[in-house]
């Protein structure tokens, strides 16, 4: 447990109603109740400049304890329908949702690699000069945390869109289970198989993943017909207006794990996309084009992902993961490509995340893309505006051909799982938040490329015995240029008198006691 007399000041600091405008809430483990053997925290304390409340297993919304409860509503399926999140984008504190935080919380804080403190930004909060963006995600919050959660084709019933919410961590047991592994090997996971929408009986199964793709917004533009491929997956199938709640914090790395593990950061390690390792005294940053084909070796013992369920329950069985970092297992795999290309010395070695190695490998990874602006899939003055968009375009053109190819083979030689994901999606909302127009021309370009593998799924006669699931790994909210500030000038005055060496990762890791 950390210097408790550490922790208070930092807690104290942290929660003066100075820093209100950009601090959302804190949490931590209760010193006071500890950890079981597994390490798993007994108690979880969430606190903001109002008040404070503990959560455990009993009261897994919490128990006030002081002042004002920090978590005003824990409802899952807030700010719907999609025109109470548009009257309402980044609402402040008291008029906003924070779903499942017992279990979410008690996950993140039972790795060694989790913070002493999770700090959790406003949802307005504005911080450019420490890596923040117009649009944002991570938070706790409903909005942050919410994704899609669509699933169409063989073995769906079409219902458009159903009043009900799932998790993140239910979409591997979901699939492995229609992909023909035993209920009975999926019990163990955080997430359950979601049969109350998808039977069994699918010969192929295709998981799609949008990167920061907004679940209102892809809804509410397939509605007006501005999203065709999505519109036709409805037709064929369902979606949650709740969408599917991410695991804390509401990040990438984190999520794209826990989608296609099925267990949530304190069982799989993938606590952050950037996080001190206590246990190997160094920074780690997963979410990095220098990283991602290393994202295998940050899990924890016990980890099976989805490929691999598929394999060990069906021999034999060819699976494929496109553009994903969590594929450990796959029969074909873009990230062994490159670890591949690595080995073979083929390729310039990648080095650490923002060291000069990983800006050639950044580079060396570009000569190598189709060229966006070659292609009507792209909103080419999008690329022109941001480089991020052209980069992820171009990478999303990629896996598009990927899965055209697989999808080309004979039969008996093509994937009977699949995953594809696309990160245009979480470029575009970066640049300007959600419901902008880069946001939206995101939206249309993964629309594009999608239309174009049902298409040709169509062709080779396998759409209708094909089911597909399209997700994505978290939501967003827009920061407000005014809502400006930082919490490490009231961390320094806490805690430098005591003498504590401490670290802020992110930042919202708080981590006490380290160099």
């Amino acid at each position: 447990m950390p210097n408790r007399e550490a922790l208070d000041a930092a807690v104290s600091a942290l929660t003066s109603p100075h820093l209100a405008r950009v601090v959302d809430l804190i949490a931590h483990v209760d010193p006071e109740a500890g950890r079981d053997a597994s390490g798993r925290p007994r108690a979880v304390i969430v606190a903001d400049h109002g008040g404070s409340a503990r959560l455990d297993g009993e009261h897994p919304d919490g128990v006030l304890l002081q002042g004002r409860h920090p978590l005003p509503s824990t409802d899952p399926m807030a700010f719907l329908p999609y025109a109470d999140e548009v009257a309402d984008p980044s609402p402040p504190h008291d008029r906003n949702a924070y779903p499942l935080p017992w279990p979410r919380l008690a996950s993140f804080f039972s790795d060694g690699r989790s913070p002493d403190i999770a700090i959790v930004h406003t949802a307005a909060h504005w911080f450019p000069d420490e890596g923040g963006h117009h649009g944002e995600h991570g938070s706790l919050d409903v909005v942050q945390s919410r994704a899609p959660f669509l699933v169409s084709g063989s073995g769906v019933t079409a219902r458009g869109i159903v009043p009900d919410h799932a998790r993140l961590v239910d979409v591997m047991p979901t699939l492995a289970w229609v992909a023909g592994v035993e209920r009975a090997d999926l019990e163990h996971l955080d997430g359950r198989v979601r049969d109350d929408v998808v039977d069994r009986g699918a010969e192929y199964v295709v998981g799609l993943l949008w990167d920061g793709g907004h679940p209102g917004s892809l809804l509410d533009l397939a509605a007006r017909g501005e999203l065709p491929a999505v519109a036709r997956l409805l037709d064929r199938g369902c979606a949650f207006a709740g969408g599917a709640v991410a695991e804390f914090p509401s990040l990438t790395l984190v999520n794209h794990t826990s989608i296609l593990t099925g267990v949530g950061p304190g069982r799989h390690g993938v606590v952050g996309n950037v996080y001190w390792d206590r246990e190997e005294g160094r920074r780690v940053v997963p979410n990095d084009p220098a990283t991602w084909h290393r994202t295998g070796e940050l899990y924890r013992d016990g980890v099976t992902t989805l490929f691999e369920a598929v394999a060990s329950a069906r021999p034999g069985v060819r699976t494929a993961s496109v553009n994903e970092m969590t594929e450990r297992g796959s029969w074909a795999s873009t990230f062994a490509l490159v670890r591949a290309a690595l080995a073979s010395g083929e390729a310039v070695d990648p080095g650490e995340a923002g060291s000069g190695e990983s800006r050639d490998f950044a580079t060396a990874i570009r000569a190598l893309l189709p060229d966006p602006k070659a292609s009507d899939l792209v909103t080419h003055a999008r690329c022109d505006e941001d480089d991020d968009y052209a980069f992820y375009s171009a990478i999303d053109l990629l896996g598009l051909s990927t899965m055209l190819g697989l999808f080309s083979a004979p039969e008996e030689e093509r994937p009977r799982v699949a995953w594809w994901s696309q990160y245009t999606t979480d470029a575009a909302h970066h640049a300007a938040g959600p419901r902008s127009g880069i946001a939206a021309d995101g939206l249309r370009d993964c629309d594009r490329r999608l239309g174009v593998l049902l298409d040709h799924l169509e062709s080779v006669g396998i759409l209708d015995r094909t089911l597909i699931l399209l997700t994505a790994d978290h939501g967003f909210e827009t920061a407000d240029e005014s809502v400006t500030g930082s919490w490490t000038p009231a961390l320094r005055a806490a805690l430098d008198p005591l003498g504590v060496a401490w670290r802020d990762e992110g930042p919202g890791f708080l981590y006490l006691d380290a160099p």
